[in-house]
């Protein structure tokens, strides 16, 4: 899925050069910084810091295992604001650090499509927790002919071509949903995202009776609420993040339409019912994934998380982003030896990850020839007394 303050203002200030440390204990090792770029604040920031204290956490484990002999990680976060122009100027930015091998991000799909470039001409390894456009791995005509981009691309969550067919299926054979009346914010995901549950939902049978869009930002959705009411629709769907769609649901909540709004892994996050309140209550989501707190494998990471009181919510990517900050790590482990960074060791970095597979903390994580995981599991929550209860967990076949 989704402007750097100053070049000084990182919300982890880990990128320093291999000779910052002579004369101390750890002059001895060499430093290897991780990357990450997501929105730290302002819209879709929730999520965004998830993903930073997932690396976070993962790095801190890597340095206290020793997994790497001779290296010691750090982190160098960078704020992209949601905004693609940044997470360009911040991929340009971490390809000219040095001790960069590798970068978790960016959340959103949109920010992805004006980095991707910049990372591949580096050959530096790029694995979004997040992203689900099926373009960005499989090319713009993903559909018909599918086509990999960028080699040093790579994600752990699985893709929109399940995401929003797996949605439309729930919607129409379990929640019994026959007229659905679909929004989306315009931007890469969102759209996308809409596009594809509008397609399942057809195809299962069910009717569209109207559809519009929202600019990002907006806050009145009163013609929109208007338009959905006189629709007759018995479900809101909505392609986009929940920036947005915890207003619009409040707002139409408000007018005397009691119908659920269904969304994508954009809007599952604690902040929709935390903003939405009452009006949340009903409302689904789907998400990548099983429920991180259902893995006997995360129970470390939750109880990290909550104890260090990181910002951000964990349970939408943090998981995903600790897993490929591992992936990044491990490929580091078979590149550099002793402390010593090979001269490409950029280039192998991303071959090891291509390669690598092992079981982690939110599921078992390899990658396939496009770069998407292997791993395409997916589950609807739904809010319940005022919480995200998995209702359904699965996979569905596209096909």
């Amino acid at each position: 899925m989704t402007s750097v303050l100053t070049t000084g203002a990182l919300t982890l200030t880990a990128c320093g050069s291999r000779d910052d440390n002579k004369g101390s204990d750890s002059s001895k090792k060499t430093t290897v910084v991780i990357g990450v770029d997501a929105p730290l604040t302002g819209a879709n920031s929730a999520t965004g810091l998830g993903i930073q204290y997932g690396v976070q956490i993962a790095v801190d484990d890597a340095n206290k295992k020793n997994t790497v002999p001779g290296v010691t990680f750090k982190v160098k976060a960078l704020d992209d604001k949601a905004v693609p122009a940044t997470g360009q100027q911040n991929a340009t930015a971490l390809v000219g650090t040095n001790e960069v091998l590798g970068v978790v991000g960016p959340l959103n799909s949109g920010v992805a499509t004006s980095m991707q470039q910049v990372f591949a001409t580096a050959n530096l390894v790029e694995i979004s927790p997040s992203n689900t456009a099926p373009e960005l791995t499989q090319g713009k005509d993903w559909q018909t002919s599918k086509k990999r981009p960028y080699k040093s691309y790579f994600r752990t969550a699985t893709t929109d071509a399940l995401q929003g067919g797996f949605a439309a299926d729930y919607a129409y054979n379990t929640l019994k949903k026959k007229k659905v009346y679909v929004v989306d914010d315009k931007q890469t995901y969102g759209a996308g995202l809409a596009k594809l549950f509008t397609a399942g939902f057809k195809k299962t049978g069910g009717k569209v009776v109207g559809t519009d869009h929202v600019n990002t930002g907006d806050k009145d959705f009163s013609t929109l609420v208007t338009k959905i009411k006189n629709s007759g629709a018995d479900l809101l769907y909505y392609g986009g993040q929940y920036d947005e769609s915890q207003i619009l649901t409040k707002q139409l909540k408000d007018a005397g339409a009691k119908i659920p709004l269904f969304g994508g892994d954009g809007m599952f996050s604690d902040t929709y019912i935390k903003t939405a309140g009452k009006s949340a209550e009903g409302d689904l989501s789907t998400s990548v994934g099983v429920p991180v707190t259902t893995l006997p494998a995360a129970k470390d990471f939750i109880s990290t998380y909550k104890a260090k009181k990181y910002p951000g919510d964990y349970g939408t990517y943090g998981g995903y982003s600790y897993d490929a900050a591992t992936a990044i790590i491990k490929a580091v482990g078979n590149v550099v030896k002793d402390g010593k960074v090979p001269s490409d060791a950029r280039a192998k970095i991303v071959e090891e990850v291509q390669k690598g597979k092992f079981d982690g903390i939110a599921g078992p994580v390899a990658f396939d020839e496009y770069g998407d995981t292997t791993n395409k599991q997916l589950t609807v929550y739904q809010v319940t007394k005022g919480e995200w209860k998995a209702v359904k967990s699965g996979t569905y076949d596209a096909g």
